[in-house]
């Protein structure tokens, strides 16, 4: 069976740019001054396309061109042809430069650190596409094509050949309106038990911010608060805590953002150092892709940039051996 085969019959492009531009102008010369042509190359293909399609596209009128019906019609379907072939070969050129940095990282990060600070990268490189996958699950970055991971883990256990980032300190957060509240008022841990405290579910990324571990430091082990929400994820908790439904335990610098906004207040001097730090891991090719070494510059500056900014908040930073005293 032969194969199929269809013949377009479509005069040289060349000549339907020629037509556009002498439509559009209504003007041999100055059709041939756009496309760097001279006038009578012009005439030429403008003649060429009339014998081609065998009748005149233009009326020559004494210094002036019109177009004939015949030409009309030519011209809106060169016009739209051209046009999606322009947009066509746009998009496909763009599509080869599209830049990726894939970074995985924990919710609580991505949503309270990186996210809110992510538009001063993007609004410098908006030819980078940066793709977030926030979970706790740990993947392999050269397997499943990773760029960059920030990783949350001990600090006296870390093995990783990673590069750290920042440390945290823990202390009690809640509204500035909930810490108003005369009945209420939070001077002291012990006032904790008037106050719905904010949890996030146990497991081995957070069992060492838990509450137990802090009122135990605080010496107020036995303290049971008015009430008790639990959370999947800490930026959810942080949210709750904003809103003004309970105390949370706050993750500096996690949420330096909103206590400099006064979106939250620390009600208590006192913190506790954690005994977990945010590294930094690249996959093999990461090295490789400058979009990507670009994104790793940004996120060091803006991590120099937050701890110059905390050097002068009000919270006074206390080891958690001294706050155990």
């Amino acid at each position: 069976m032969p194969a199929l085969h269809r013949h377009y019959d479509l005069p040289p492009l060349a000549q339907l740019e020629a037509f556009e531009a002498s439509a559009r102008h209504l003007s041999f010369t100055k059709a041939a001054d756009e496309l760097a042509l001279t006038q009578s190359a012009i005439s030429r293909q403008i003649a060429a396309l009339e014998e081609h399609y065998a009748l005149p596209l233009f009326r020559r009128l004494h210094r002036a061109l019109r177009l004939t019906d015949e030409g009309q019609r030519l011209y809106q379907a060169v016009v739209d042809v051209l046009g999606q072939l322009h947009d066509v070969g746009v998009e496909l050129t763009r599509d080869r430069r599209v830049k990726t940095v894939i970074v995985t990282t924990t919710p609580g990060f991505a949503g309270l650190w990186l996210i809110p600070r992510l538009s001063t990268f993007t609004a410098a490189r908006p030819d980078v596409d940066v793709r977030i996958s926030a979970a706790y699950e740990l993947v392999n970055l050269n397997r499943d094509g990773v760029d960059v991971a920030v990783r949350y883990t001990k600090v006296d256990g870390a093995t990783l050949p990673g590069e750290r980032l920042f440390g945290e300190v823990v202390f009690p957060v809640c509204s500035p309106k909930l810490a108003r509240e005369p009945a209420r008022l939070l001077k002291r841990p012990e006032d904790l038990q008037r106050h719905t405290l904010l949890h996030q579910e146990s497991d081995d990324q957070n069992q060492l911010q838990s509450w137990s571990m802090w009122l135990r430091a605080m010496k107020v082990e036995g303290l049971k608060p008015a009430s008790s929400l639990h959370f999947s994820a800490y930026d959810q908790l942080i949210q709750a805590a904003v809103n003004g439904q309970g105390v949370a335990l706050g993750r500096s610098p996690l949420i330096d953002d909103l206590l400099r906004q006064r979106k939250l207040i620390a009600p208590f001097e006192k913190t506790m150092a954690s005994a977990r730090s945010y590294y930094l891991l690249q996959s093999t090719a990461a090295a490789r892709k400058p979009e990507v070494q670009e994104f790793i510059a940004w996120l060091r500056t803006e991590i120099e940039a937050d701890a110059a900014a905390q050097a002068g908040t009000r919270i006074r930073i206390t080891p958690a051996r001294r706050a155990s005293a």
